[in-house]
């Protein structure tokens, strides 16, 4: 199973299965309609590609797995192995989180035609608030949850459950309501899920004006 997978991913790295070196496979062996592998072998060998080219193939992924990425795996430390994960789990991790606030955030920003800005560290950390909406002497908390099919409906109410108080100490120190936006990924774009919290917030904002 390991070899196969050293053999199939050297093979796509170095394209020795395009078209362009092993030719159309899938039309030919329509064309072909093979009963039999030894149909189809005979016909690939006598129509699309010759045996030795293939055979050459293999050689060359040979040449690609012995040379080219021995010396790339000598090459990588324990070190090296160390700092991918880390930067994969903690740094990545961190940086599609942003993304997708960020996005949500430029959303929500152009919905409500009203600046929205990043909550200060301690309101973070005290009040569960991302952002804020300054209103007169007033402020609205938003707070941003990006969710996809990983996280369970049950999850979510029982966090918000847990941080009901900390918003309604923030109610009641600032005047206004914090609203939970629902961010999910729909194809390439992140999407506002809770499209009903607009309207909840533009009320607010009328209700503090």
């Amino acid at each position: 199973m390991a070899k196969e997978w050293i053999l199939n991913s050297a093979m796509n790295r170095f394209q020795l299965n395009f078209k362009r070196n092993v030719g159309p496979t899938s039309e030919s062996i329509r064309q072909c309609a093979p009963r039999t592998i030894g149909e189809w072998r005979d016909y690939y060998f006598t129509n699309v590609r010759p045996k030795e080219h293939i055979e050459e193939l293999g050689k060359k992924l040979y040449v690609k797995i012995t040379e080219v990425i021995h010396a790339e795996v000598e090459a990588v430390s324990e070190q090296d192995c160390v700092d991918y994960m880390l930067q994969l789990v903690i740094d990545r991790t961190f940086d599609g989180y942003m993304t997708e606030i960020k996005t949500v955030y430029g959303q929500l920003e152009k919905e409500l035609e009203i600046k929205i800005e990043p909550a200060p560290d301690e309101w973070d950390r005290h009040f569960n608030v991302d952002f804020f909406i300054k209103i007169k002497d007033s402020y609205i908390g938003i707070q941003i949850k990006p969710v996809n099919q990983g996280i369970q409906l049950s999850q979510i109410f029982k966090e918000k459950g847990l941080q009901a108080k900390s918003h309604e100490r923030f109610t009641e120190k600032y005047g206004g309501k914090v609203f939970y936006v629902f961010s999910s990924k729909v194809g390439e774009r992140k999407e506002i899920k809770n499209n009903e919290v607009i309207e909840e917030i533009k009320q607010e904002i009328k209700r503090l004006k």
